[in-house]
């Protein structure tokens, strides 16, 4: 739906997202909220590229759409845990800091592309 260059940047951009929020996760204290709370996160963060590739394969134009606020759902919810993680004190935000960044931007980059998908 979109041209190839930015399908294969935003690919590569949305695995590498979910490559960085393994490693956090991995690198977490083995304490019950830690874990709990970076098991959503996992699940949450490495869905945004899955989600985008279905996006790419969407048979239609509605289907993209929905596909990519799957992608949006998906990021807004990766960065409500990583709030969670800095807010209870279980990471220090200097530590995710930079994660949170990019799931911002990956936020904003959704956003526009849904807007222009839809017309709007």
């Amino acid at each position: 739906m979109q041209d190839n260059k930015n399908d294969c940047d935003l690919a590569v951009r949305t695995k590498t997202f979910a490559v960085r929020i393994i490693k956090m996760y991995s690198a977490l204290p083995r304490e019950t909220v830690a874990q709990v709370l970076g098991k959503q996160v996992l699940r949450s963060g490495t869905s945004v590229g899955a989600n985008y590739r279905e996006a790419n394969r969407g048979r239609s134009k509605t289907e993209f759409v929905a596909k990519l606020g799957e992608c949006l759902k998906e990021l807004d919810e990766t960065a409500y845990w990583l709030e969670l993680l800095v807010e209870a004190a279980v990471v220090a935000e200097s530590r995710l800091s930079p994660l949170l960044d990019e799931t911002s931007q990956l936020i904003a980059i959704f956003v526009t592309i849904i807007k222009r998908a839809k017309g709007m």
